[in-house]
């Protein structure tokens, strides 16, 4: 390859000085084009690989069973074509030599020749596994490995790697090879009387975890258990070989999925449903995700999903294939299609990837729209599980909101109906589910526009009961998320308005009823407001006095404005806290409750002493701000610092009270 000329070369462009102090180029020479070939010194590569390329030391154990299960595969395909002898059923034998510090991997698969062990560990980054598919005409999941890196992952705990082969081939001879970690290997004659091939570490003294037993089964257990050949450990198999994802769903039952799952999350409780995978084209992938019981403690970052390549586990961190919104699911997705590093250790983010993640979303979609079909009732039971799922996977994901926007459920104060196909659904501990279509269907002409929710029914248990009083029904939008689901519903329905049942009441909540004015001209409605905002002396809080249809009605109510509600909240959200009661809000007081009736008698009947004051008046305005501040408690409007000289002045206002005989 060519090099740059050095200062001084013939191509070093030589200057003279100009008389304004600039050097002009006296001469120009052309760079002849020229072609080579970059050089890699192994002194330089080999540390770079044992160091780098694998992240974590425990791989090791993987890629030296995978290699030996690929051998095993070759051995198969190759009897199957008449160029070797079958064997026995193919193995994996791993055995510890404590007193040699040693660790030998064996199997017997198809072993290598002297030329196969020059061709392809000798030479770094070699696979074998191309040419043996060309030849064999096989489909690329037929072989684990493609880099030929994973044997140099040894080096990491080794000091020393011997490798004993015999190839199944008639007439072959072993060869022994054996490399201490630097580029000089030896390669000689052997002993080996059955095919296979033994892969010797003699670990570092760093390394001498290895050698224990329980720490090689816990590995085997993570990244071996689901291959498809027997792996034993001293004699006794450990890995369970079979792998449910890989089978049709015909031939599965309820029982063989809760098992799976029962194994791979031990002590979980069972899932809710499953969605099995299995696709050939455009990519392969098979795999089983489980929808798990709502715990609140939902990874929403990195996710519980097992992600395997070939039956060999490779990561449990998923996120660069599903969805945000599908990572708390669990399960595995088995796919020989993903692209992986080197070290098969971590996913490499392409079109590829993200076309896959679609296609996980649409099966899980369209396993949502069965069940919801199929089973309403049960799907109704599992809702509160599956809701954190699609209300963020429709805000997330326009194709998969198209897919799910008829299966979201609220709760609603109606009564469950009865029958194959319910509306209202009934649901667990008497709650009844509807769908915002359902909702409306039930609606009136006049006002089918209107979408009534309630967010907490405790603390907005006044507003609630004066809707339910007069007949209408209310959904129940009652989770974290639905402070942002609303919003994107509105969006997505723009002709629908959405509104709280504590942001207003309207006339179908209010007794129609003349009132007579005084000598001033003031009527009651007009002097109870007056009374609220003298006692008050608050110009944020907005005083609207009606008269509220029913004898539940209370004294007085909180009301939030709407879209002043939704800035409140949002700010909250930003902020990371709770989201408290607006300075400015809407005090409405129900004159026809009779503490409001009886309020407005008392200061009537006050008399002002020689003071300046009205006993009666002052007790009037305690009264007023008693009944605010108890609107205040009904919505969490009372800061805990408050609540104790709350308490305090009520006792002192019922002793007032009780005093006047009242």
């Amino acid at each position: 390859m060519g090099r740059l000329p050095a200062h001084g070369s013939p191509l070093a462009l030589a200057t003279t000085p100009g008389e304004s102090g600039t050097h002009v180029a006296s001469k120009t020479v052309v760079l002849q084009a020229e072609q080579g070939q970059i050089q890699i010194h192994t002194e330089n590569i080999f540390p770079i690989i044992k160091k780098a390329v694998y992240s974590g030391h425990e791989v090791f154990l993987r890629e030296l069973v995978s290699n030996g299960v690929d051998a095993i595969s070759k051995r198969r395909m190759a009897a199957m074509a008449g160029d070797c002898s079958e064997g026995s059923e193919g193995q994996i034998r791993i055995r510890i030599d404590r007193e040699a510090k040693t660790l030998t991997i064996s199997d017997n698969g198809i072993g290598m020749t002297a030329d196969e062990v020059k061709r392809y560990i000798n030479q770094v980054a070699f696979s074998s596994a191309e040419d043996f598919l060309e030849k064999y005409k096989q489909e690329n999941d037929a072989i684990i490995g493609h880099f030929g890196l994973g044997f140099y992952s040894s080096f990491m705990v080794a000091k020393q790697v011997e490798l004993i082969t015999l190839s199944a081939r008639d007439g072959s001879e072993a060869v022994r090879w054996s490399c201490d970690g630097s580029p000089n290997f030896s390669l000689e004659a052997a002993e080996r009387s059955e095919p296979g091939t033994d892969v010797v570490l003699h670990l570092m003294e760093e390394e001498l975890e290895y050698i224990e037993p329980a720490r090689i089964r816990t590995l085997i257990t993570t990244y071996c258990d689901f291959m498809p050949v027997e792996v034993q450990l001293e004699g006794e198999t450990v890995n369970k070989r079979e792998a449910p994802w890989r089978k049709s769903p015909r031939e599965l039952s309820d029982d063989d999925y809760i098992e799976l799952y029962r194994y791979l999350y031990p002590f979980q409780g069972d899932p809710l449903l499953w969605v099995h995978l299995n696709t050939d084209y455009p990519y392969n992938l098979q795999g089983i995700l489980y929808f798990p019981k709502s715990t609140g403690r939902a990874d929403w970052e990195k996710g519980e999903i097992k992600l395997y390549c070939n039956q060999v586990f490779v990561s449990d961190s998923i996120k660069e294939v599903v969805p945000r919104y599908l990572l708390p699911l669990r399960g595995v997705i088995d796919s020989p299609d993903i692209p992986l590093n080197v070290s098969r250790s971590a996913l490499q983010t392409d079109r590829r990837v993200r076309s896959i993640g679609g296609f996980v979303a649409k099966k899980v979609g369209d396993r949502l729209k069965d069940l919801h079909r199929d089973d309403p009732k049960r799907y109704a039971e599992i809702w509160e599980s599956l809701a954190p799922f699609i209300k963020i996977g429709a805000m997330e994901d326009d194709k998969f909101a198209d897919q799910v926007s008829e299966l979201v459920l609220f709760g609603t104060t109606a009564t469950a109906a009865e029958g194959e196909s319910p509306d209202p659904i009934p649901g667990t501990d008497g709650k009844a589910y509807t769908t915002l279509g359902g909702y409306r269907s039930r609606l009136d002409a006049a006002n089918d526009k209107r979408i009534l929710y309630c967010t907490d029914e405790a603390g907005q248990a006044g507003a609630l009961a004066l809707w339910k009083g007069q007949g209408a029904e209310v959904l129940l939008a009652d989770t974290f998320i639905d402070t942002q689901f609303i919003p994107w519903l509105e969006y997505r329905h723009s002709e629908l308005k959405f509104q709280r049942v504590d942001s207003e009441l309207d006339d179908s909540l209010q007794e129609k009823e003349s009132e007579l004015s005084d000598a001033d001209g003031k009527d009651s409605s007009e002097k109870v407001r007056e009374l609220f905002k003298t006692a008050l002396a608050n110009d944020k809080v907005t005083i609207q006095v009606q008269a509220l249809k029913g004898d539940q009605a209370p004294a007085a109510l909180i009301l939030l404005p709407e879209q002043m509600r939704r800035i409140n909240d949002m700010g909250a959200l930003m902020e990371q806290r709770l989201p408290g009661l607006p300075e400015h809000h809407v005090l409405l007081v129900n004159r026809r409750h009779p503490l409001v009736e009886g309020l407005l008698k008392l200061s009537a009947g006050s008399v002002i002493t020689g003071t300046g004051s009205s006993p009666s008046q002052q007790l009037a305005d305690d009264l007023s701000r008693h009944i605010y501040e108890m609107a205040r408690l009904a919505v969490g409007g009372l800061e805990p610092n408050q609540l104790a000289g709350f308490q305090q002045r009520s006792c002192d206002l019922m002793g007032r009270l009780m005093e006047r005989g009242i």
